[in-house]
């Protein structure tokens, strides 16, 4: 999925998973769709996207769930992998003044940063969770360690929610208590390869159903002296051979109030044939062995046993781009010379950025079989989500009584908000013909 760094961090007392049965007891009763959408730590540097700017792009009023992404989990100076904070400065010692804030009021005190921003901005919205999001591509590499054993599992557990959850920030204890409403699993991927230098073990697919249990156990434990219901969630892949190289599928969810599946990055111009990135439905026409598709990943993990109330399914706030595609037509399904240019990174670019490109020699061109959006110049090819897919994606997740949707990641919408807002449309009318 996400495609940049990631972090852990947190710390609560050491309550081992076997101090409370894994049930589903202890997870949060949720009503209606979640709408969830990723926060980026570093998007105040050179993007210049504030927590503010939740606020102001009317996306806090239609998200149910933020995920602040990343914490790290690392070795601390002992050696043992505990959560750590990311960025520091980012998170909780940046001052933020009166214009960037959320309600007006400028940062004082022992939290500032993002994590005071997050609290003043639930303070306006009460139905709003915040997860930390631990891992990402970056820092998944010391997981396999910390799932290893029960000592090193109960270890990172607490940690991560004494520093995230309970807020005891280094030097201010309790600095940070009640901005975040629990944790969002990211590890990519137990048991198969993910970033360059994972640690990665056969046995990760059942550590990650025992690590996911710690987390309910100790989640559990702390909501008993709160009297909060701390959510736990994970990002899940779309590849059948990630899900069965790292999840015990019909396993997890006892731990877990709802997984997010990976929608997006299906194709990419790390291959050198244009495709649909996030696809509903797989064509005919799709020249890829074997063909692959949102659906067929929605479908994969019914078939393993996977609730579906409980699959939240990802959709990209993000574009994937090929240049060189000169054979005419419309683009789709032909060969490249590499990836297009973009601002952040090459080969990809905002959602808000791309729109801007139709009429500035980009033609939209539709795909009724898969359900896919896309803008071609003759030369350069983008493959994206627009408000059109976005509905067929929320008609989907009612059809199939999913859970709801998911984005990567808030800063690639436009200002006014506009794909969140027809996710959120969507999700709250009724079911609907395809």
């Amino acid at each position: 999925m996400k495609r940049v760094v990631a972090a852990f961090a947190v710390v609560a007392a050491l309550v081992s998973a076997a101090a409370l049965p894994l049930s589903a007891a202890g997870k949060a009763h949720r009503s209606g769709r979640e709408v969830v959408g990723y926060f980026i730590q570093w998007g105040i540097y050179g993007r210049g996207y504030l927590v503010k700017n939740v606020e102001t792009s009317g996306s806090a009023d239609k998200l149910t769930v933020l995920n602040y992404a990343f914490g790290n989990v690392a070795p601390d100076g002992t050696g043992k992998v505990v959560c750590q904070s990311g960025d520091p400065w980012a998170d909780y010692q940046r001052p933020v003044s009166a214009g960037e804030s959320v309600d007006g009021v400028p940062s004082s005190g022992a939290l500032q940063g993002n994590f005071q921003q997050l609290r003043a901005l639930k303070a306006l919205h009460p139905q709003l969770k915040v997860l930390i999001s631990l891992g990402g591509w970056t820092w998944s590499k010391y997981f396999s360690d910390a799932a290893l054993t029960d000592e090193s599992r109960a270890t990172l557990v607490s940690s991560c929610l004494d520093l995230f959850v309970e807020g005891n920030l280094p030097g201010a204890p309790g600095a940070a208590a009640g901005v975040f409403d629990g944790i969002d699993l990211d590890w990519e991927w137990p048991g198969s390869e993910g970033n360059t230098g994972n640690i990665i073990r056969a046995e990760d697919r059942v550590n990650f159903t025992k690590l996911a249990a710690e987390f309910r156990a100790q989640l559990d434990a702390l909501g008993k002296t709160t009297g909060h219901d701390y959510l736990l969630t994970a990002f899940l892949p779309a590849a059948p051979a990630k899900i069965d190289a790292g999840f015990e599928v019909n396993e997890i969810f006892d731990s877990l109030d709802f997984g997010t599946v990976q929608g997006y990055d299906l194709h990419g111009p790390w291959e050198a044939t244009t495709n649909h990135q996030s696809n509903l439905y797989s064509s005919r026409l799709d020249p890829s062995s074997p063909r692959f598709s949102v659906a067929d990943t929605v479908e994969a993990y019914l078939a393993r046993g996977a609730p579906a109330g409980e699959l939240v399914v990802g959709v990209p706030f993000y574009s994937h781009g090929w240049t060189g595609v000169s054979a005419g037509g419309t683009g789709l399904y032909e060969s490249s010379t590499g990836a297009a240019p973009g601002t952040w990174e090459a080969g990809s670019d905002d959602y808000k950025v791309v729109k801007q490109r139709l009429g500035q020699g980009f033609e939209r061109f539709w795909d009724g079989r898969s359900r896919s959006a896309w803008l071609y110049d003759g030369t350069t090819f983008w493959t994206f989500d627009d408000p059109q897919v976005m509905q067929h994606k929320a008609r989907f997740v009612l059809n199939e009584g999913l859970g709801g949707l998911m984005f990567w990641e808030l800063s690639g919408d436009t200002p006014d908000g506009e794909l969140i807002t027809v996710i959120a449309d969507g999700l709250s009318r009724g079911r609907t013909d395809r």
